[in-house]
C-alpha cells in the first residue's frame, strides 16, 4: 500500500490547479454564513473556508511550503452533551474545528471555535510522531526524481523511456532512529500504451529518499538493475481486452416502484427500525454515530452504537530486503482514509437504487474539496430472514419465509494500489454488520526469475507471473466501536463454552458442554486473541437492565475470521502497530482516545497508542466503554491476484443478545413482490 494514487492524483490535479491561483484570504473577507443542522454533521465547505480564514490571519503565509493544513475536522463534541441535545434540540453544542499544520516545520495542533471565530488553542506539538501526509506533498516528491539527473541517468542505463515513467511516494515508518525527519521514499513505474497497470511493473533497484520539509531528494542510489517485467497480460481495463472474454452475464437491475424505504435528512438516515447519523472525516472517512433500533413492544428506539468507524489499517510488508523493509504503512495515520475516499460510480460500485452523500475534505493549502459520491446507501435483498416448514401438525403442512431485505452504507478508500471497500450492514432483525472488501494490484518486486524451479533463496513472496513477486503481507483493520447498549454503562462479558464429563453413570452420555461467564473487570482481562480462543461467545451486557426473565440485555461480537500477527513483538513496525497483537480490547470511554496508532503515526515510536493507554488496566465494569476489534488476514499472493486481485471480504457482526424479549424480526413481513413485464410470476 502506497502513499500516493493515481486515483486520488486525477481528483486533486484539476481542483489544485485553480485553488493554488487564487489569492490567500484575510481575515475582512467575510466568508459565506455557516450553517449546520445535527452537531456531529462533518465540517461544511463554508466551515473549512472559515478555518483557513483565521489560521491565515494569525499565520500570514507568502506559500504553501510555509504553512501547510494537514487535518481540518470536527472536534468530538462532549457526548454528554450530545446525548442531553437528543432529548432537547434547544441545547447549544458548540462548533468547534480541529486543525493540525505545520508552520515553519513546526506541528500546530489547534481548536478554532466556529460560532466565535476565534482560536480556542493553539499547542506546538513536541513529541514525536507527525501528522497525515498530504496528497499535494506526495505528489510534489514524487515528480522530484523526473528531473532529477542521476534518476534520469538510470533510466538511460536502463533503456527506459521517461516520459512513460511515473512515481510514486511511499511512508518510511521507524526504526530506532534517535532524530527523524519528514521523509518518503520514492518508486516508479513504466506506464506504456501497452498497460496502465503501472502496479505490476515495478522499476527496481533504486533508492530514492525525499525530505518533505525542504522538498528535496536527499538520498539516491542505483543498486542493481533488474529488468521491469513485461506488460503482457497485466492490463485490467475494459475497453482494452481482447477476445475470448469470460462467461455471458444477463442483465440485472434493482427495481422499487414504491421507491427507497430509507430516507436520508442531512447526514441523518432513517430506515425500518433503524435511525443513525452518518458522519465523515479526513481521517477515518465514514463515521456510523447514534444508532438506535425501535423496540416494537417497548414502544421506542433503543441505542446500540453511539459511534464506529475504522480507526487505523496497518499494512505490513514482509521483504526485509533494502527495497521493501520500510513498506509497513498505517493507512488512516499516516495518508487519511477519508483523503484517499473516491467517488463512487453508479450501477458499478453502487446499485441503481442507491443515493448519495457528497463528503468535503481540505487540501493542504486549506481550501475545501469536495468529493461527490463518497457514501452510497441503498437496499439489498441479502437471504432468508428466517423460514420454517412444519409437516408435523395433523392435516396441514405450513411453509412460512422471510426475506430478508437490509440497508448497506458503502464507501471505498483507495490507497495507491489497494481498494478497500467499507460497508455497514443493518439488519431489521437487530444485527450491524461491518463487511470490509479487498481487491487491489499487488505491490510486487521485479526478479529475473521466470519460473518456480529457478527460486534458489528467500523471495519473501510468491512467484505470481515471470519476473513478478507478489510480496507477502498482512491488512489489519481496527473499528472504534462505542456500544451503548441501551445506555451508557455497560460491561464487557466473556461466555466460556467448557465441556464437561459424567463420570458417575447419571446418564449413558459421557459428556456434555456447558457454559460459564466471566466478567472482564479490567483493559488486560479483556485482551483477546480470538486465533486459538476456546469457543466461546463475547458479549456488551447493560447490568443495570434486564429482560422479563431475568437475561442482562446485551450485544455479542461475532468476531470476523481469526488473523495475527507474525512478527516479533520488538520489531519496529509492530511496535508502532501493537494493537494488532490483540483481536479484541476494551477500554473505558476517553474522548481523546480514538486512534489505535496514535494521533501523530508518520514515524511515530509506538508511545501513544491503544496497547500503551491499556497498560494503565483501568476498570471497565459497569463503564462507559468501548470495544475495539482487529480484522485482518495474512495475505499469500497467488496467480489468480495477478494482474488484479479479485475481491476478498472479510468481516464481524453486532448480534443482539437478550436485547429484545423475542425474535424482534417475528412480525417483519416480506416485501410484497414486485410485477417485471415479460416475467413470469
Amino acid at each position: 500500500m502506497a502513499s500516493s494514487t493515481m486515483k486520488a492524483t486525477l481528483l486533486f490535479s484539476a481542483a489544485l490547479t485553480l485553488f493554488f491561483s487564487l489569492p490567500i484570504a484575510v481575515l475582512s473577507q467575510t466568508p459565506p454564513p455557516v450553517s449546520f443542522h445535527h452537531p456531529l454533521d462533518p465540517l461544511t465547505e463554508q466551515e473549512i473556508n472559515l478555518v483557513r480564514t483565521i489560521v491565515l490571519a494569525k499565520y500570514p503565509a507568502t506559500s504553501r511550503n510555509t504553512l501547510r493544513f494537514h487535518y481540518i475536522g470536527l472536534d468530538d463534541p462532549e457526548k454528554e452533551s450530545i446525548l442531553k441535545w437528543e432529548h432537547d434540540k434547544t441545547i447549544a453544542i458548540p462548533r468547534i474545528a480541529s486543525v493540525i499544520t505545520i508552520i515553519n516545520t513546526k506541528i500546530h495542533d489547534m481548536l478554532i471555535d466556529l460560532k466565535l471565530k476565534r482560536f480556542l488553542s493553539d499547542k506546538i506539538h513536541t513529541g514525536n510522531g507527525f501528522p497525515t501526509i498530504s496528497v499535494e506533498e506526495q505528489n510534489e516528491a514524487s515528480a522530484l526524481a523526473l528531473s532529477y539527473p542521476q534518476f534520469i541517468a538510470s533510466m538511460n542505463k536502463r533503456g527506459l523511456n521517461l516520459s512513460a515513467v511515473v512515481c510514486a511516494s511511499y511512508s518510511t515508518g521507524w526504526f530506532g532512529e534517535v532524530k527523524d525527519t519528514r521523509v518518503v521514499r520514492i518508486d516508479c513505474f513504466m506506464n506504456e500504451e501497452s498497460s496502465a497497470n503501472i502496479w505490476m511493473r515495478p522499476i527496481t533497484g533504486l533508492i530514492i529518499a525525499v525530505d518533505l520539509d525542504t522538498m528535496k531528494i536527499i538520498q539516491y542510489s542505483d543498486r542493481e538493475v533488474v529488468p521491469v517485467p513485461t506488460a503482457e497480460n497485466t492490463e485490467f481495463r475494459a475497453s482494452h481486452q481482447k477476445p475470448p472474454f469470460g462467461p455471458k452475464q444477463h442483465g440485472l437491475a434493482s427495481h422499487q416502484p414504491q421507491g427507497a424505504g430509507f430516507q436520508i435528512n442531512g447526514h441523518s438516515v432513517s430506515w425500518a427500525n433503524w435511525k443513525f447519523h452518518l458522519g465523515f472525516d479526513v481521517r477515518a472517512g465514514l463515521i456510523v454515530s447514534l444508532a438506535s433500533i425501535y423496540d416494537l413492544e417497548k414502544h421506542k428506539s433503543r441505542r446500540v452504537l453511539y459511534k464506529g468507524y475504522t480507526s487505523e489499517l496497518f499494512v505490513p510488508y514482509q521483504d526485509p530486503g533494502e527495497d521493501f523493509y520500510f513498506k509497513t504503512f498505517f493507512d488512516a495515520g499516516e495518508f487519511g482514509f477519508g483523503l484517499m475516499t473516491v467517488p463512487l460510480v453508479p450501477n458499478r460500485d453502487c446499485p441503481s437504487n442507491a443515493q448519495f452523500i457528497d463528503a468535503y475534505i481540505n487540501t493542504d493549502d486549506g481550501k475545501p474539496l469536495l468529493v461527490k459520491r463518497a457514501v452510497c446507501v441503498f437496499e439489498q435483498y441479502d437471504n432468508i430472514m428466517w423460514r420454517h416448514s412444519e409437516s408435523t401438525v395433523p392435516n396441514e403442512f405450513i411453509e412460512e419465509s422471510r426475506t430478508e431485505v437490509n440497508l448497506v452504507v458503502r464507501t471505498i478508500v483507495t490507497v495507491s494500489n489497494y481498494d478497500n471497500i467499507v460497508d455497514w450492514v443493518f439488519k431489521t432483525t437487530g444485527s450491524i454488520k461491518t463487511v470490509i472488501s479487498l481487491t487491489a494490484m499487488l505491490e510486487v518486486r521485479a526478479t529475473d526469475i521466470k519460473h518456480k524451479d529457478e527460486i534458489k533463496s528467500e523471495q519473501y513472496g510468491s512467484l505470481v507471473s515471470a519476473n513478478t513477486i507478489g510480496t507477502y503481507h498482512d491488512h489489519f483493520f481496527i473499528f472504534y466501536l462505542d456500544l451503548d447498549i441501551d445506555g451508557v454503562d455497560n460491561s464487557f462479558e466473556k461466555v466460556h463454552l467448557k465441556t464437561k464429563r459424567i463420570t458417575d453413570g447419571s446418564s449413558k452420555r459421557k459428556s456434555y458442554w456447558t457454559t460459564e461467564t466471566e466478567i472482564a473487570k479490567t483493559e488486560s482481562d479483556a485482551k483477546i486473541i480470538t486465533l486459538g480462543l476456546s469457543p466461546a461467545e463475547l458479549v456488551v451486557v447493560n447490568p443495570n437492565k434486564k429482560t422479563a426473565i431475568g437475561n442482562e440485555i446485551g450485544y455479542r461480537l461475532i468476531p470476523s475470521i481469526p488473523a495475527h500477527p507474525l512478527n516479533t513483538l520488538d520489531d519496529y513496525p509492530q511496535i508502532r502497530g501493537a494493537f494488532s497483537n490483540f483481536n479484541v480490547w476494551v477500554t473505558p470511554y476517553n474522548r481523546s482516545e480514538k486512534w489505535a496508532a496514535g494521533l501523530y503515526v508518520d514515524h511515530s515510536r509506538g508511545d501513544d497508542t491503544l496497547a500503551t493507554w491499556t497498560q494503565k488496566n483501568r476498570d471497565i465494569v459497569n463503564k462507559d466503554i468501548v470495544l475495539w476489534h482487529v480484522v485482518g488476514i495474512n495475505h499469500v499472493p497467488t496467480q489468480e491476484d495477478f494482474p488484479v486481485m479479485p475481491m476478498l471480504s472479510i468481516g464481524f457482526e453486532l448480534r443482539p443478545t437478550n436485547f429484545f424479549e423475542r425474535n424482534n424480526a417475528l412480525k417483519t413481513l416480506s416485501p410484497p413482490d414486485v410485477k417485471w413485464p415479460g416475467c413470469p410470476a
